[in-house]
């Protein structure tokens, strides 16, 4: 490569932090120049207490990233890919992604699962998906808002404001919080939101000099499904207020397909499960997108 250094943007949190020196440490192996890491403040960031739909949605953890990108204050990008948009952003590109962590939802508590809580426990998640995943299986426990990073939702626990709270197992694990867990469910029982657990790359789409060095440390499993999950999220325009639980799995020449979307009140829910092939993951992705959203017509918001 002509350049001779690297300029990685990321948020300040310490789990984006910790993403990104992943992402610094894989580069560093086909790279010999000088690698740094900016943080950027983001909106999302700023603000920890409102809910992120009534903020603006997901693009509030990556529009200020994105811009500084564009104008070529970095010269790449690390996200959570469950915090992108759906769509990509004009100019930029995010097609490399590290092997994927843990896609599993996870429960934090004072030692009771999620079965055994006392009716009318207050359990916090920052997500309608989970509220109303949560819902179906236990309808008489109160979900409340939680927003902060992780030691914070940890702390509110702690300090009596919630009864359990409901995480990503892929951030817990990256902060060595492990010991915190109580209850690990299966992808089937919570399907999780589409892209959870990837960590994802984006560069500038005419730095063709990023995009090829990227394609050293690309995973092509992570980015089969990332674009098959992707891919339905892009048909139901799914955003923060959009309950819709996406996870696709890699199993030889295809993809095992899990998609479930809820109504505006969480009360109907719609499922599909499909094995598709893996050469035209994009198009038959986006067809049981469509047939989710023909189930579902009427009953939720796009």
């Amino acid at each position: 490569m002509k350049r001779d250094n690297i300029i990685i943007g990321s948020r300040g949190s310490k789990l984006a932090l910790i993403y990104a020196e992943k992402v610094k440490n894989e580069l560093s192996k086909v790279f010999s120049g000088k690698i740094e890491i900016k943080k950027i403040i983001t909106t999302g960031d700023e603000n920890q207490k409102d809910r992120l739909s009534s903020l603006g949605g997901k693009g509030l953890f990556s529009s200020n990233i994105e811009k500084e990108l564009k104008e070529g204050k970095i010269d790449l990008a690390v996200h959570a890919l469950k915090d992108m948009p759906s769509f990509e952003t004009i100019g930029l590109k995010t097609n490399c992604f590290l092997k994927r962590n843990s896609p599993n939802e996870i429960l934090i508590s004072k030692n009771k699962k999620f079965i055994d809580l006392e009716k009318g426990s207050i359990v916090g998640t920052s997500s309608f998906r989970r509220e109303y995943q949560l819902k179906n299986i236990r309808s008489d426990l109160n979900y409340k808002l939680i927003r902060g990073n992780v030691d914070t939702r940890i702390r509110k626990l702690e300090d009596n404001e919630y009864d359990a709270i409901i995480l990503s197992k892929a951030g817990i694990e990256s902060l060595n919080l492990q010991e915190k867990i109580t209850e690990e469910f299966t992808v089937e029982k919570l399907i999780p939101c589409a892209g959870q657990g990837i960590i994802a790359i984006q560069c500038r789409e005419d730095d063709n000099e990023i995009k090829k060095l990227l394609e050293n440390i690309n995973d092509q499993e992570t980015r089969t499904v990332a674009k098959a999950e992707r891919e339905v999220l892009k048909v139901l325009e799914g955003d923060c207020d959009t309950a819709v639980g996406v996870y696709a799995k890699s199993n030889g020449k295809k993809i095992d397909l899990l998609t479930e979307l809820f109504s505006v009140d969480g009360k109907s829910r719609y499922f599909i499960k499909k094995s598709l092939q893996k050469d035209n993951i994009e198009s038959t992705s986006r067809m049981i997108g469509e047939e989710l959203k023909l189930k579902s017509k009427g009953s939720y918001k796009n």
